[in-house]
């Protein structure tokens, strides 16, 4: 596998994930009861776009604990997003399909999060 020089935040795999998954939830959110707009689905919209625009932000702040900081505050909007998803469901808003998908890329991305802050915090010591 080639090792492609990462010269912008666009260049990680795991803000390309996180763009994917604020495309998904906003086609799973276009047909929510229009009473849930400015609540429930702001709320989720808002979650999801927090994750990848946090790993972008962090990656301009210019220092490791930082953007460490920002990579712990886009994994909290991923399980924020988690937690949205199952009220989603519960309310009968999406379907369980809809739901497994949508949890097993924020297991992905979750994943790549904590990898990430684990190797930068081994580089900070």
């Amino acid at each position: 596998m080639e090792n492609k020089k990462i010269e912008s935040f666009k260049d990680l795999f795991v803000w390309q994930k996180g763009i994917e998954l604020v495309n998904d939830i906003y086609k799973a959110t276009k047909k929510f009861p229009k009473e849930e707009l400015y609540c429930l689905t702001s709320q989720i919209r808002r979650a999801a776009i927090s994750i990848p625009a946090n790993i972008a932000e962090g990656w301009g702040r210019g220092t490791t604990k930082n953007y460490i900081q920002f990579l712990e505050i886009s994994r909290g909007s991923l399980f924020e997003l988690n937690t949205l998803i199952i009220i989603a469901y519960n309310q009968e808003y999406i379907k369980k399909e809809t739901c497994d998908e949508i949890e097993n890329k924020l297991n992905e991305i979750g994943r790549m999060l904590n990898a990430m802050i684990t190797k930068l915090e081994n580089i900070k010591k």
